[in-house]
């Protein structure tokens, strides 16, 4: 009877390891406590930054871009007017009844397929008698001043894109356009299965990760409304894209790591981490850009952006794009790496700080291997038509990838694998000297610490059990 008592105290005890090992056996619970002298070092770093993050919000945040409304819109991509439509009905009709001429293809592996299966042969769109058959949609503004409005598609036999009697679409309005050209379509509309995708996104993070899922969700909401309310607006508004992107990176990292993994120390050290390997990207970033003459205009979005806002630095964008682009999977590395020292020293609470930050290393170049590979496929897949068309093209390999549109995309993996790797050594050094850095609250105590206290704490477990 007089043991429950003891084990009782010694899971309130401060700095005892049996204490830090059962509060840490709740999943994520409270974090092992550390010192108040520990966390008053943590403060005195966090909390100036943290200052210096609100006054950059302050000091930048937009009041409205300055003719973002009230530029004259080009008509091109997305700097168009738009409305919603909806097809009302298809029907076919004789391509040359409204002077419809088949498309020519301009890829190549499509010059073979037509020759094997001219104009009128089957699967061409040719109906009896070789005529050449095409859709003709009837089409109706839904949404506007000019909703009730109908007028005519025509979709040739060899379009990617088909309609349907119903579908919703979005129409793209060209006001100094005869009337009757007025409307087109520019786009499927996609809100419905987009917004059924999150929900089932949504649906998942809370049954699995029930309350904390629930703040994952609430931070990414914060970091969305970060990236739209202050990032976006503040670069058209003039400001330097490199130093909003790390003002606006900073205040998302600190409100979603600590919205989803609680205000405590290890979170603490999670920031540092993340707040030194953002340092590093941005210096490598800036010098590897301006030493490769990157201009950071390398497509038609680009080029839209910078003549609509000639102020706009776009290399400035190129960087800012890199910084923010290497935030999300950063967090995912520093947090699972202070975890892992926390883990594995309330697993051992003998081991000193040698052994564990080699323990973590391990599970740290596991973590590396995976997340590199991982980032260098998500830029690949995301640049995979690209990488067709040089594959096509008679080059070679140094050509294509020393071209501007391709180095950009290396330096921009680079850069970010390079941060992503400093990230793990960095975490795992702070962490360790935090976990053992108050272990012995009174001189002397951490040699008793090892071999008596925690000798008796785990013999006592043993018995419980």
């Amino acid at each position: 009877m007089t043991s429950t008592p003891q084990r009782h105290q010694q899971h309130h005890e401060p700095g005892h390891a049996h204490g830090h090992s059962h509060g840490h056996s709740h999943g994520h619970g409270p974090a092992t406590p550390v010192s108040a002298h520990l966390r008053k070092v943590i403060a005195a770093v966090l909390i100036p930054f943290a200052a210096a993050v609100v006054a950059g919000l302050i000091v930048l945040w937009p009041g409205g871009s300055p003719d973002h409304k009230a530029h004259e819109r080009t008509g091109l991509g997305f700097d168009q007017q738009t409305v919603a439509g909806r097809v009302v009905k298809v029907e076919e009709v004789d391509c040359a009844d409204v002077n419809a001429q088949p498309q020519q293809p301009t890829e190549p592996g499509q010059d073979a397929a037509n020759q094997q299966n001219p104009a009128g042969g089957p699967g061409s769109g040719s109906g009896s008698g070789g005529k050449t058959i095409c859709e003709k949609a009837t089409i109706e503004v839904t949404s506007g001043k000019d909703k009730g409005r109908r007028f005519e598609e025509i979709v040739q036999p060899n379009a990617s894109r088909k309609f349907s009697a119903g579908q919703k679409l979005k129409l793209a309005y060209a006001p100094k356009a005869p009337k009757n050209l007025q409307y087109s379509v520019s786009d499927v509309d996609r809100a419905m299965p987009m917004a059924l995708l999150a929900g089932l996104f949504a649906l998942a993070v809370v049954v699995v990760g029930r309350l904390r899922g629930v703040f994952a969700l609430v931070a990414l909401a914060v970091s969305f409304g970060v990236l739209t309310l202050f990032i976006l607006p503040a670069i058209l508004q003039g400001s330097n894209p490199l130093v909003v992107a790390v003002i606006g990176g900073s205040a998302i990292m600190l409100i979603a790591l600590y919205m989803c993994h609680g205000l405590t120390a290890r979170t603490s050290v999670a920031v540092l981490g993340t707040l030194i390997s953002l340092l590093l990207i941005g210096l490598l970033g800036s010098l590897f850009i301006g030493w490769a003459s990157l201009t950071g205009n390398t497509d038609d979005q680009t080029g839209l952006v910078h003549g609509l806002y000639p102020g706009i630095e776009i290399r400035g964008l190129l960087l800012a794009g890199v910084i923010i682009g290497s935030l999300g999977v950063l967090d995912d590395v520093t947090v699972t790496q202070t975890s892992a020292v926390w883990e594995l020293r309330a697993a051992d609470p003998t081991a000193g700080r040698r052994a564990l930050y080699a323990a973590a290393m391990r599970i740290g170049r596991d973590h590396i291997a995976s997340v590199v590979n991982t980032l260098v496929l998500a830029y690949a897949g995301a640049s995979l038509p690209l990488l067709l068309l040089f594959s096509i093209a008679d080059s070679g390999v140094g050509t294509v990838a020393t071209s501007e549109l391709v180095a950009e995309e290396i330096v921009r993996t680079l850069v970010g694998s390079i941060g992503l790797v400093a990230s793990v050594p960095v975490t795992t050094a702070l962490a360790t000297l935090v976990v053992c850095a108050d272990r012995a609250p009174e001189g002397g105590a951490e040699q008793e610490g090892r071999t008596g206290r925690g000798g008796r704490g785990r013999r006592r477990r043993a018995r419980g059990r």
